[in-house]
């Protein structure tokens, strides 16, 4: 209802609109409140108030009247009911969803008809002083209740958002999830209205057109309730977002809200962290599609006034700053730059976040603006200092930045954007940040890495020793040009007014002689001279005067230059000489020898005629010259910036090969697409990484095997071409290049990946086979070591497909190990590989009789005779090719032992025939029979080794084949039927009987044979033998020996371990490998000699530290094995006879001790450490257990436990040794910690820090006066109070005294000399009463005690 005045008057209609007002609302003005209950408060004059609030129960009526009035009377008719939807606004939480869905309705028809109506009523010029607030009123009402009531809508759809339960069958959630989407769907639509009602120019319905504050503050606070809604910034609200987005520009531009904008945006980002990407959007928008970009500066200097100290605080919204800077870099980063410098005082500031924040807006700043050749002198300026601010915070203190400096340098240099100058020293300080401590930080300088590979203007292709000689031959060259330019002569130029100078007074005399002897006769001999110098032309004629000039012949010039004016009278070079005086001669000759007679008419200089065509001619020279040094410069410079940028990355490659094996998952995925990536760019020695990360492939880490196989499908497997052909040529041409050379564990690794791609279904399988087996029959050219590489992968084919190698089984025979097979044996070796592919003992079997090809097959007949035929050469690969093809013939062969039987007899009549002709030829000279001999020496070695490797497989064969075999056809008697297995038991049961009794009988007599070799033979020549290959051969035949006699081989297991600390590089890495094997197969029990494992992470030779490094990885898998011996391992190491430097055990225990995760782990070491301090004896034990313990990856668990055991490790902290890690332990748990714990920390490290400078005695006694004079009856131990375990226990009786009885004890010391302190163990209380009575008078007793607790302090004040 309106006032009492109102509803007096009458209505008519406008002159303007034609829409009905009434006659008296020129009596009151709506006034915007800043609270709504103020509307039904007493207004100021002519100020509106609400009369009537109408209970819920009448608004559905009045809403009618409200719509008809509506259809009637259009927008107006909100004059009249205004109260009606005031009281919506008042009873909002209890009307029905209908009214307020019909009071949304309405206001927004209102507002829309607004929209509609006012342009042609703003053109009017008729428009009256009630008309206009009229309409303000109209204009006024309707946005306030639509804002108001878009708000309460706003708030009660979150609010039910909340509250409604998600669950999926609930018919309130249901409900509830219809009516949120009902108001997201209306918002919209109301923000629309809204647009189109303020982007008219409405200013002028208001005085002066100054729109009220209150009126654009209604609408701004709409908007920014609407966008602190937390599902505002997901894609589904995406128009709404952009409508408020738009609405507040309107604001903004039209109605001067921006530096309200500018600081709400501040509030915002300060307390809803999600809206820093809407922000940022909003504010391009408003800069770039409104043309406010003094919002940018605003927002900018804002965030800059917020002190550091503030931001470092949690809460303080710097992430949202953070993020919000980030992404309006990357919307208007020109707007940026002019305000750029307000934020690079938070470089400077304690937030990581906002240093974050700034160098990613320079990063695109340089990326976006700064980039190209056609910056300017300022521009130039800006880029350089930006990027030496970037290069400055690659040594932040704070990983987190270096990680994000790193990664935007890879997104410059991916966008081309830095200079080549620079590239050198960031790439430099880039593989620096590979040793970085943060693993992100490792992995954004790898990234960074490949961003300068892939995107780098230098030749990858060349190494650094390819690049040595062209420099040094080009460097040579430019130091001889510039030589030979330092000792070129200049030329000399003469002006030809300097010349004129020099000549004219004597010109000037002869010009006189010759015009008074003008009229007389004589020297005609001399005229033809002069005369010739006539020419045709007048110009011609003033060369010829002006070359006689230079030639010094100024008689003849002067008649020439006279008789050319009788000549050419009209000319305006002569013409001066009229009348004919000495002035007018001199004056003409002047202007033809420096004015414009020759070609070059605007030559202000003359040069000497002799000199003239030579200086033409050295000048042109002297620019060629100038040319090609500094092409050479170019050059020069050129090559020695690619041969940096080849040698950083070199390093970069050596160093990131090594981080191919960190535990760390996401660097080493990382490192692999690193190398993939040098790869592909053909980088010099990029295959070195290649290979070493094929062994990832059996990792037990499933993304590193994954990416590990990803890699090489990506190098190797998908190749490029035209044809089928052509991609067949290039995956086998990739393939032989990196098995050329690869030994035989890259090969095995790289056979499970080859194998999976002949496992898929690719369109290249037959094409790759037949290309491998054309380059092996040599159909196609190829040399040796592709003919080898294309038999292995014919190999790894057959695993996948048998019949690739069993069809064409004839082909390797005859190709391979034909009559040429002694001219490469390793290609006969290579056969008998891939041939062993399709055997049984590469694929499973189930059940299935076992393949075996008939002992007369051509493959056996071609074995034995290669075999029998090389025993008698010398060829140094025959004995590989003999062990493989021994080991086919078991696999393949039927009876192989009678295959073995007739060869060996055949190799044994063929040596003594040969020793029978050496015999014969006893009568030679002594030189040819020691040949012999010699030659027969080999011969038999090689059938001995013959007879070995035979023995070998024939027990193999014995174990595996044969008993296989058996318990097979066992299993087939046994599915017969019941009846025969009755039948067989009987039997089998006597069989098995006899059996086991003479199985007993020769285990027990080849157990004791086996002892004996050990006792007389092996180990004599394991200790005593001079040769590294004897020895390393005889640990493979005792780890043999082990694996199938570990329990008689016990006893020797020391002489295992003794040979890790070998003098010879080869026996130790034989030795680790042996027992790598053993340990990881539960073949040897883990002791405590595993310390002589961990001296070999020190070792000088890397190939050894790598294999040192797998074996502690290994271990690290089986549970709590590294944590079992970690104490044994410190106490061996540490022992005082060792010798051991400080250096070497911090390096070996920092290795060990990454391998304990676990807090119970932790603790329990923490605790084990530390009760060692009690039986140190040495103060370099003491401190290697304090390193020990700082180590540890110390948790809250840890630390408390710590703090209980301060007695065993406090009289140790006078040396720095043992005081410098326990204080680093204190500064690690202080990062990060919670209050509690910080606090505990920090107290610790004060009780520690006391300790070490005054004593443990002097603080101890400290606390006790302190706590006499408090009064403290109750004495208790010097261990942090929230901690202590023993606390709450008396501290009085005898009965409690053997908790103390480990307590160190000191003798009083006497003023002398200095001496290592002496420390006893006191178990007894007697002991510590006569330590107590021996007290020293005042004058004797040290200034400053020795601060190692001797004894309990209760013990000494209880006496």
């Amino acid at each position: 209802m309106l006032a009492a005045d109102v509803l007096c008057g009458n209505t008519y209609n406008c002159t303007v609109c034609s829409c009905p007002y009434n006659t008296n609302t020129e009596m009151w003005d709506f006034a915007v409140p800043v609270c709504t209950n103020d509307l039904v408060k007493t207004g100021g004059i002519n100020q509106y108030v609400v009369q009537d609030v109408l209970s819920p129960k009448q608004l559905h009526s009045h809403l009618n009247s409200f719509k008809a009035a509506m259809r009637t009377q259009g927008p107006l008719c909100i004059l009249e009911h205004f109260d009606t939807l005031y009281s919506v606004l008042q009873h909002f939480q209890a009307v029905d969803l209908a009214v307020k869905e019909d009071a949304l309705e309405l206001l927004i028809q209102v507002v829309s008809g607004l929209s509609v109506s006012l342009p042609s009523l703003l053109l009017s010029a008729t428009l009256s002083a009630v008309d206009r607030k009229q309409h303000l009123n109209v204009v006024k009402m309707g946005v306030f209740l639509l804002c108001k009531l878009t708000e309460c809508l706003e708030s009660d759809s979150y609010r039910q958002s909340i509250v409604t339960a998600p669950s999926k069958g609930s018919k309130k959630g249901r409900a509830g999830s219809e009516s949120k989407m009902h108001w997201d769907a209306e918002r919209e639509t109301v923000l629309q209205v809204l647009i189109q009602l303020l982007q008219l120019d409405i200013r002028s319905l208001w005085s002066l057109s100054l729109v009220e504050e209150e009126f654009v503050s209604c609408v701004t606070c709409c908007c920014y309730k609407l966008l602190e809604n937390p599902t505002i910034s997901l894609v589904r609200s995406k128009a709404s977002r952009d409508a408020i987005i738009h609405l507040l520009g309107v604001l903004i531009k039209k109605y001067n809200h921006m530096l309200g904008a500018s600081v709400k945006i501040i509030q915002l980002l300060q307390h809803f962290e999600q809206l820093s990407t809407v922000c940022a959007q909003a504010v391009s928008v408003w800069s770039t599609e409104y043309g406010v970009k003094a919002v940018v500066g605003e927002v900018m200097r804002e965030i800059s006034q917020k002190p550091s100290e503030e931001l470092s605080r949690e809460g303080s919204g710097v992430k949202a700053f953070s993020s919000f800077l980030s992404e309006l870099s990357t919307l208007v980063p020109e707007a940026m730059i002019p305000n750029i410098s307000v934020l690079l005082t938070h470089l400077d500031g304690e937030s990581p976040s906002m240093r974050v924040a700034v160098c990613e807006v320079l990063g695109e700043v340089l990326v976006r603006v700064l980039s190209g050749d056609g910056l300017d002198d300022s521009g130039r300026a800006d880029r350089d200092r930006f990027l030496d601010t970037l290069q400055e915070h690659l040594h932040d203190t704070h990983s987190h930045v270096r990680s994000r400096v790193l990664q935007v340098y890879a997104r410059i240099v991916n966008s081309k954007a830095l200079p080549l100058t620079r590239y050198t020293e960031v790439m430099s300080l880039t593989v620096g940040r590979l040793m970085d401590k943060s693993v992100n930080a490792c992995k954004s300088a790898i990234q960074l890495l490949a961003a300068f590979i892939a995107h780098n203007p230098y030749s990858c292709k060349l190494s650094s020793a390819d690049l040595k000689k062209p420099l040094e031959k080009e460097t040579a060259k430019l130091a001889e040009l510039r030589q030979k330019a330092a000792t070129k002569v200049p030329v000399a130029v003469i002006k030809a007014s300097e010349l004129w100078e020099a000549m004219e007074p004597e010109l000037l005399q002869t010009v006189q002689a010759e015009l008074e002897a003008c009229g007389q006769d004589g020297e005609e001999d001399e005229e033809v001279d002069w005369k010739g110098g006539m020419k045709e032309t007048d110009q011609a004629t003033a060369v010829s005067v002006a070359q006689l000039l230079r030639d010094n012949k100024y008689r003849h010039a002067v008649r020439l230059c006279v008789q050319a004016h009788d000549t050419f009278p009209d000319s305006r070079l002569f013409c001066g000489v009229s009348p004919l005086a000495v002035e007018s001669v001199v004056d003409t000759l002047s202007l033809i020898f420096k004015g414009p007679v020759q070609a070059h008419s605007d030559a202000e200089e003359v040069q000497v005629p002799a000199q003239a065509e030579e200086a033409a001619e050295l000048s042109h020279r002297d620019e060629v010259e100038e040319s090609v040094l500094k092409k050479q410069e170019m050059l020069v410079q050129y090559l020695r910036d690619t041969e940096s940028f080849v040698l950083q990355v070199e390093k970069a490659i050596a160093v990131i090969n090594t981080m191919l094996y960190w535990k760390t998952t996401s660097v080493v995925q990382e490192a692999v697409q690193f190398c993939v990536t040098v790869c592909e760019f053909s980088v010099a020695d990029s295959l070195s990484g290649v290979r070493k990360m094929l062994p990832l492939v059996w990792s037990s880490d499933l993304a590193v095997k994954d990416a590990v196989v990803q890699a090489y499908k990506r190098l190797y497997l998908n190749p490029q071409g035209d044809t089928t052909r052509a991609k067949a040529q290039t995956l086998v041409n990739s393939l032989s290049e990196l098995m050329v050379d690869a030994s035989l564990g890259t090969i095995q690794c790289l056979e499970e990946i080859v194998q999976e791609f002949f496992s898929s279904s690719s369109s290249l399988q037959t094409s790759v086979v037949q290309l491998l087996w054309e380059r092996f029959t040599g159909k196609l050219e190829s040399h040796s070591l592709q003919r080898r590489a294309a038999v292995l992968l014919l190999g790894m084919a057959a695993r996948a497909e048998r019949e690739v190698v069993l069809s064409n089984l004839d082909t390797l025979c005859s190709v391979a190990l034909g009559e040429k097979v002694a001219e490469d044996y390793l290609l006969a070796r290579d056969a008998v590989l891939t041939i062993c592919s399709i055997t049984d003992h590469n694929r499973p079997n189930k059940g299935a009789p076992p393949f075996r090809l008939p002992q007369d097959h051509q493959l056996f007949t071609c074995l034995t005779q290669a075999i029998a035929k090389g025993m008698l050469l010398t060829h140094p690969h025959w004995q590989t090719f003999m062990e493989q093809a021994i080991r086919l013939l078991y696999f393949l062969a039927e009876s192989p032992d009678q295959l073995c039987s007739r060869l060996l007899q055949r190799c044994s009549c063929l040596l003594l025939d040969q020793i029978a002709e050496g015999e014969e030829g006893s009568k030679e000279a002594v030189h040819s029979q020691a040949e012999t001999e010699q030659v027969s020496c080999v011969s038999l070695a090689q059938l001995l080794s013959l007879c070995g490797r035979v023995a070998f497989w024939q027990v193999s064969y014995l174990e595996r084949s044969v008993s296989t075999e058996l318990r097979r056809r066992r299993g087939e008697k046994e599915d017969k039927g019941p009846s025969a297995k009755t039948k067989q038991a009987s039997n089998d049961s006597c069989i098995e009987e006899e059996l086991g009794l003479v199985g007993a009988s020769a285990e027990d007599t080849e157990a004791e044979l086996i002892r004996r070799i050990c006792e007389t033979e092996l180990l004599a020549v394991l200790e005593k033998s001079s040769l590294p290959v004897v020895r390393a051969n005889t640990i493979i035949a005792l780890g043999d020996l082990t694996v199938r006699f570990p329990n008689i081989l016990e006893p020797w297991t020391q002489n295992l371990y003794a040979r890790l600390s070998d003098d010879s590089p080869a026996v130790r890495q034989t030795a680790v490998t042996v027992l790598t094997q053993l340990v990881l197969k539960d073949v040897l029990k883990v002791k405590g000699q595993v310390s002589e494992v961990a001296m070999l992470l020190i070792d000088p030779q890397p190939h050894i530290v790598s294999l040192a490094l797998n074996f502690f990885n290994e271990l690290a898998t089986k549970d709590n094995a590294i944590y079992n011996l970690l104490p044994d391992i410190i106490s061996r190491l540490s022992d005082p006879q060792r010798g051991m430097n400080e250096e070497d055990f911090n390096t070996i225990m920092k290795q060990i001790f990454s391998y304990i995760t676990k807090e119970k782990q932790t603790e329990s070491l923490v605790d084990k450490l530390c009760q060692r301090f009690r039986t140190a004896r040495t103060e370099r034990q003491w401190c290697d257990l304090a390193v020990s313990l700082s180590l540890l990856n110390m948790c809250e668990r840890g630390f408390k436990r710590l703090q209980e055991c301060w007695e065993c490790y406090s009289d140790k902290l006078s040396e720095p040794g043992v005081y410098q890690p326990l204080l680093a332990i204190t500064a690690r748990l202080r990062r990060g910690a919670k209050p509690q714990l910080k606090t505990q920390v920090e107290e610790f490290e004060k009780k520690l820090t006391a300790v070490h400078t005054r004593g443990l005695e002097n603080v101890e006694s400290g606390e006790v006066d302190s706590r006499s004079e408090a009064g403290d009856t109750q004495l208790a131990h010097f261990t942090p109070q929230a901690v202590c375990k023993r606390g709450h226990r008396p501290t009085r009786g005898k009965g409690k005294a053997s908790q103390n009885t480990s307590d160190f004890v000191t003798p009083r010391a006497r003023r002398r000399a200095p001496q290592k302190v002496r420390i006893t163990f006191s178990s007894d209380e007697e002991e510590m009463e006569d330590e107590d009575g021996a007290m020293l008078a005042d004058s004797e007793t040290p200034k400053v005690t020795t601060p190692i607790s001797r004894s309990s302090r209760r013990s000494r004040l209880r006496h």
